[in-house]
């Protein structure tokens, strides 16, 4: 995929209604073999454990290790409310037995990378090749899709709405970003039907060129698309 700048237009779309649910109202999520629950600060020793292993950061944003606790109580402390209202992670558990393995969910329902929510997650080194991932994505995406919406004005990269302009109402993706090396990630991804929709070069520290992202979406199923009925989808005015 050749490396291309980013380009935002303006669009609208049915997306989650911010603020999202609050931590008190959000149910645990059960799958067959993981629970996903709200943050706590509970969380902030095996939090601390994961976000210090190299495996695992070497694919964050940050691309680096946390450098002490209180670091990772920084990071803890986004995922709490009242930081919940514009937040929607998940820590991710083992249903046999209550232990915390990972974290995962949205940060940037307000816009990610190419303007859409961004999914995200990261699962201790010792639980990776098990399928929690692959896991936790199909879980989530389920409670992603049915929260409530509501229409809004996003800006969005051009190559996410291909055949639209500026001020057309468009149906909502989720995003995901990887690294070009992050093969592990990206076969996650395309087994729930992301495709790949761009690559770009972030931009560096100094304002220097950064390394190269590749940008990946799916749009909501059919089977939700039938909640949403204030907007028609087409062209603008």
């Amino acid at each position: 995929m050749d490396v291309q700048p980013l380009e935002f237009i303006t669009v609208r779309a049915a997306l989650p209604t911010i603020p999202l649910p609050p931590h008190a109202s959000r149910q645990p999520i059960v799958t067959e073999r993981l629970i996903l629950r709200p943050l706590s600060p509970d969380d902030l020793q095996p939090l601390h454990v994961l976000r210090t292993q190299p495996e695992v950061m070497k694919w964050s944003a940050a691309g680096r290790v946390d450098a002490d606790m209180e670091e990772t109580q920084t990071k803890l402390a986004q995922n709490l409310p009242p930081n919940d209202a514009d937040n929607y992670d998940f820590s991710i558990c083992l249903r046999s037995t209550g232990e915390w393995i990972g974290i995962g969910g949205c940060k940037r329902p307000a816009g990610g990378e190419l303007g859409w929510p961004e999914i995200g997650y990261m699962i201790q080194k010792d639980y990776w090749g098990s399928g929690y991932a692959t896991e936790f994505v199909e879980a989530f995406l389920g409670a992603w899709w049915s929260l409530p919406r509501s229409e809004r004005e996003i800006d969005v990269d051009k190559a996410t709405v291909p055949g639209h302009r500026a001020g057309d109402v468009v149906e909502e993706i989720i995003t995901a970003v990887t690294e070009p090396a992050n093969f592990a990630s990206q076969k996650i991804l395309g087994k729930w039907g992301f495709k790949k929709l761009k690559a770009w070069k972030e931009e560096g520290e100094g304002g220097g060129e950064g390394k190269t992202l590749v940008g990946h979406g799916i749009g909501r199923p059919k089977q939700y698309l039938a909640q949403t009925t204030s907007l028609q989808l087409g062209g603008g005015p």
